[in-house]
């Protein structure tokens, strides 16, 4: 009997102890940027011999860092309308473009973005109806009012660790959004009336994911700034950017008496499309560590994670992929060209991070 209960005994302190040392008071979270898909992406995805679409290349490489983390966000800037499927100026990719994302990690895909609207009322649905079917998590868009108002504030949940996610745009290109459908925009009451009615989830953090700013431009314009300001000061705790196709800043600053914790990437860039122009050939992916003791939970860990976009010709085709910075040395096949290209970005998006990050490092 002694035997027994000392088996016992060691069996729940061992669960106790495992209790103990789980992450379940941590939680780690990656934000990706610009998944875009234009005409040369949609070429290069198709197998002609297999007669079937794939973007498995695309996240082949990065995919271990996705899958690291225990919750990947990306935002999906294209609807997945069906066929024809056409790129820029009105988006929709294959189906297989979602399936790569899931395939690769991504864990919710944030769709409120100025291409939002792009197949009108048959994109939106069809692009809720795919994510759906692929059980990606998604935000931003909406069939109705009702379902806006169950589902508008994604929430991903680790341990003890409650995470809420809302999601806007600055526009839709100027095309009316189809009743009943939703796309969230950018609008002050809208936003502060969701940041209440968070409050009732008792989250430990609120993010929000804003498609903003200006197109090709490093640094964050004077409406960035202002509704940066606007969202924490009612309450939002981490804000990632997005729409300008390039780098801008991130800034951490740890919370004291007169202020809370914050974080904010005004903009992540692309994280793959066919532009190619300096500047919008790659990106970088930003990765934190929440952590939470008793009812405090903060930001423990943070960084970012820098990326090119590769188009090497396999087969007689072109091809995308996207390769973390630290594979860089590890691609020889990579011509001159391509490692020109890949090093002025990385000198460039460097440089601009030295000068005008806050708290901020490029993790390696």
């Amino acid at each position: 009997m002694k035997k027994l209960l000392t088996l016992v005994f060691s069996i729940s302190s061992l669960l106790s102890f495992g209790q103990e040392i789980d992450s379940s008071n941590t939680v780690s979270l990656l934000f990706i940027g610009d998944i875009m898909g234009h005409d040369p992406q949609i070429e290069a995805a198709y197998d002609s011999t297999l007669k079937k679409y794939n973007y498995d290349d695309v996240f082949e490489k990065i995919s271990p860092i996705i899958k690291s983390v225990d919750f990947a966000i990306g935002n999906l800037e294209v609807t997945l309308a069906g066929s024809p499927y056409k790129g820029y100026p009105q988006f929709s990719s294959p189906d297989e473009l979602a399936v790569s994302c899931k395939n690769s990690g991504i864990d919710l895909l944030v769709t409120a973005n100025n291409h939002s609207c792009d197949r009108r009322k048959k994109g939106i649905l069809r692009t809720i109806k795919v994510l759906d079917s692929l059980d990606i998590k998604h935000t931003g868009t909406f069939r109705n009012k009702e379902e806006r108002d169950t589902t508008n504030l994604a929430i991903l949940t680790k341990g003890n660790i409650k995470v809420g996610i809302l999601n806007y745009t600055y526009g839709t290109n100027g095309i009316p959004v189809p009743k009943p459908t939703i796309v969230n925009l950018i609008d002050k009451r809208i936003i502060l009336a969701d940041i209440k009615a968070s409050k009732k989830d008792s989250l430990d953090k609120l993010i929000v994911v804003m498609h903003w700013g200006s197109e090709y431009k490093s640094h964050p314009n004077k409406k960035q700034e202002s509704m940066a300001d606007f969202l924490f000061g009612n309450g939002v705790d981490i804000i990632i950017g997005s729409h300008p196709h390039v780098l801008q800043r991130m800034e951490y600053h740890q919370g004291n008496d007169s202020i809370k914790e914050r974080f904010i990437a005004y903009s992540l860039g692309n994280f793959v499309s066919n532009q190619r122009t300096r500047r919008r050939d790659g990106g970088a992916m930003v990765e934190l560590t929440l952590s939470k003791t008793e009812d405090q939970t903060t930001i423990s860990d943070k960084g970012y994670h820098l990326y090119w976009v590769n188009k090497p010709l396999v087969g007689g085709v072109r091809k995308f992929e996207v390769i973390p910075s630290s594979q860089y040395k590890k691609n020889e096949y990579l011509d001159k060209n391509a490692i020109s290209k890949m090093n002025i970005f990385l000198s460039d998006t460097r440089a601009l991070y030295k000068s005008e990050n806050i708290n901020v490092d490029e993790i390696k």
